[in-house]
C-alpha cells in the first residue's frame, strides 16, 4: 500500500512538474513578443490556439498548393490559402520578374479571398517554406494597404503543431468581400522605385540594407534575371549587407532572434531614418522589413524590384562590389544618444575589387 502511494505521489509530481515546464515555456514565448517595440506583429501557436474563435479572424496560409502537399498535405484548421506569388507577375517589357501586382490588384486579391479591412489577418507559412520569409510579404503588403491588424505566426504551421493546434486536409472556402482602403491610408512611402533610390544614394539621412547572402552583395554569386541570363554583379553603392537568415536565432527552428541579439545584429542603424531594404526579388527582404517593423522601426521602405531592377544590364545603375560597413555603438531602441550622423555613417573604407574572386563578368560600374 505504501509502494502504491509513493507511485502515486511520483506520477502526480511528474505530471505536475511537466505542467511548470509547459507553462513557462509558453510564458517565455509570450514575454519574447511583449518585449519587442511592436511585438504584437509576432504571435506564438498558444496565441493563435487562445484567439482562434476571435470575430473577424482570418488564418492565412501563404504557401503554395505544391509546397503544402510536399509537406504533408495540412493546413491549421479554418486556414483559407492564398500563395504569396498570387500578388507577383513578371513584366516582360521591362525584363523583370517577380514584380509587385501594384495596389490596387492587391486590394481585389484579398477581397476576393475573404479578408476585409476590419479583418485580424494571420499569416503563416512553415519552418521548411523559409520560416516566416514568406508569409512576411503578405505582411508587406497589407501595411502598404495600410491594413491595422495583422500578426506573423513564428515558425509557421510548425509552431502551430507544436502546441497540439488542430490541423485540417483542405483549407476553408471563403466568401468574397469588398476590401476597401479609405482616401490617404495607402502608405506610399513603404515602397521605393529605382529612381527613388538612386536620388537618395549617399544621402547621410538614408539607410540602404542588401539582405542578400555576403557572396551576393560582394558580386562572387550571380543572381539570375527573367530570361536567365547574369545580372549585374555586386550591390546598389553605399549598401550595407545583413543577411536575413541572421534574423533567427538558429537555422533548425527558424525561430526569431530575441529583441536584444536583433538590436546587436543592427547596431548602429537609427530607427528615426528610412531604412530602404532589398534582396533579389524583394522576398527575402520583406522579412528584414517585418523584422524592422517588429523592432519599432516606422520609416522602413521595400525596394520591391531589388536587384532584378537594378542589377539589369539596360538599366544604367551604378553598382559596387566593395563593403560597407556601420560603424557606431548606437543600439535601435536603447535611447542612445548618438547623433543622426554619428549613427548613419557609412565606413566607405573599401576592398580592391580586383581581388575578388568573381564570375566572369567582373566588376561594373554602371552598366551596359
Amino acid at each position: 500500500m505504501k509502494k502504491a502511494r509513493l507511485i502515486r505521489h511520483a506520477i502526480i509530481a511528474v505530471v505536475l512538474l511537466s505542467g511548470l515546464i509547459w507553462s513557462m515555456a509558453e510564458a517565455q514565448q509570450e514575454m519574447k513578443g511583449a518585449s519587442f517595440p511592436e511585438g504584437g506583429f509576432l504571435v506564438t501557436g498558444q496565441w493563435l490556439r487562445e484567439h482562434q474563435g476571435d470575430d473577424n479572424l482570418v488564418i492565412v496560409d501563404v504557401r503554395s498548393e505544391k509546397d503544402v502537399q510536399q509537406e504533408g498535405g495540412t493546413y491549421i484548421a479554418d486556414a483559407i490559402q492564398l500563395p504569396w506569388s498570387t500578388f507577383r507577375f513578371s513584366d516582360t517589357a521591362y525584363g523583370i520578374g517577380d514584380r509587385f501586382v501594384g495596389m490596387e490588384e492587391a486590394r481585389k486579391i484579398l477581397g476576393s479571398a475573404g479578408i476585409a479591412r476590419n479583418s485580424t489577418v494571420v499569416l503563416y507559412d512553415s519552418v521548411k517554406n523559409d520560416g516566416g520569409a514568406t508569409a512576411s510579404y503578405l505582411f508587406w503588403i497589407l501595411d502598404l494597404l495600410g491594413h491595422e491588424k495583422m500578426h506573423l505566426l513564428e515558425r509557421g504551421i510548425d509552431g502551430w503543431i507544436a502546441v497540439d493546434g488542430a490541423v485540417a486536409s483542405q483549407p476553408r472556402k471563403a466568401e468574397p468581400v469588398l476590401y476597401q482602403v479609405p482616401a490617404g491610408a495607402v502608405r506610399v512611402d513603404r515602397l521605393a522605385s529605382e529612381q527613388f533610390i538612386y536620388g537618395r544614394l549617399g544621402d547621410p539621412l538614408y539607410m540602404i540594407l542588401d539582405v542578400r547572402s555576403r557572396e551576393e552583395y560582394l558580386g562572387q554569386k550571380p543572381n539570375m534575371g527573367l530570361t536567365g541570363s547574369v545580372l549585374k554583379l555586386g550591390h546598389i553603392p553605399t549598401a550595407v549587407n545583413v543577411d536575413y537568415r541572421l534574423n533567427w536565432a538558429d537555422s533548425e527552428s527558424k525561430a526569431v532572434k530575441s529583441y536584444p541579439d536583433l538590436q546587436e545584429l543592427y547596431r548602429g542603424v537609427d530607427p528615426t531614418l528610412p531604412v530602404i531594404v532589398y534582396c533579389h526579388s524583394g522576398r527575402r527582404s520583406s522579412f528584414t522589413y517585418f523584422i524592422l517593423r517588429l523592432m519599432g522601426f516606422e520609416k522602413v521602405i521595400l525596394y520591391d524590384n531589388s536587384w532584378n531592377g537594378w542589377g539589369r544590364h539596360q538599366a544604367y545603375f551604378p553598382v559596387e562590389t566593395s563593403e560597407n560597413k556601420v560603424s557606431g555603438t548606437f543600439l535601435p531602441g536603447a535611447g542612445g544618444k548618438a547623433s543622426r550622423r554619428q549613427q548613419q555613417q557609412v565606413n566607405l573604407s573599401r576592398q580592391d575589387t580586383r581581388e575578388l574572386q568573381a564570375p566572369a563578368g567582373g566588376y561594373v560600374s554602371c552598366g551596359g
